[in-house]
């Protein structure tokens, strides 16, 4: 093997033996950073290009810092992205048409909360703590988590029979940010 085969060889070993979330940081990673530590989620604007730069640009402002996972239900999802931390607020951006796509939900898939209206999607998402086929092709797939679902897992769940799933005195998201400027 000549010099050139083996620099490639070795560059080749790096990237294969890199964990998912490093292989992936560009300008589509997204860090959120919980008390048990950091997610990486993969933005897919190949899915949804408008449900992703809206999130990009909210996460750009700062808009997810602090904010509460105000919905939480064990072997479902976790909720958060709402300003008011009871699922009826979102961003002062417009909402956002639907982009479903053929895309599964599936543990650690992120997607979109609305309301009733398909086009309502604004700022709140939420990530699949389990497989959740009901909800394909009926909300908007945004992206997945490449790293850090088992800060996901120990995210505050709400009581059994909590209304909506509604969690008391919840976690909140530390910081959001973009994977470029991220530290």
């Amino acid at each position: 093997m000549n010099r050139r085969h083996a620099v490639l060889a070795l560059a080749l070993s790096a990237f294969l033996g890199a964990t998912p979330a490093a292989r992936a940081a560009d300008d589509n990673t997204v860090f959120l950073d919980t008390k048990d530590g950091r997610v990486t989620i993969q933005l897919r604007p190949d899915l949804a290009p408008k449900h992703v730069q809206q999130i990009k640009t909210l996460v750009g402002q700062g808009f997810y810092n602090g904010l509460k996972f105000h919905r939480v239900m064990e072997s479902f999802m976790a909720q958060t992205g709402d300003p008011n931390g009871n699922g009826t607020g979102g961003s002062s951006l417009p909402n956002i048409p639907a982009e479903f796509s053929s895309a599964s939900f599936t543990r650690g898939t992120v997607g979109m909360a609305r309301s009733s209206d398909p086009n309502s999607a604004n700022s709140q998402f939420f990530i699949c703590l389990a497989d959740a086929p009901f909800l394909n092709g009926k909300y908007t797939v945004v992206g997945t988590v490449t790293g850090g679902m088992e800060a996901v897992d120990k995210i505050k769940k709400a009581e059994r029979n909590a209304p909506g799933g509604a969690v008391q005195n919840p976690d909140k998201i530390v910081t959001m940010q973009l994977a470029g400027p991220a530290r």
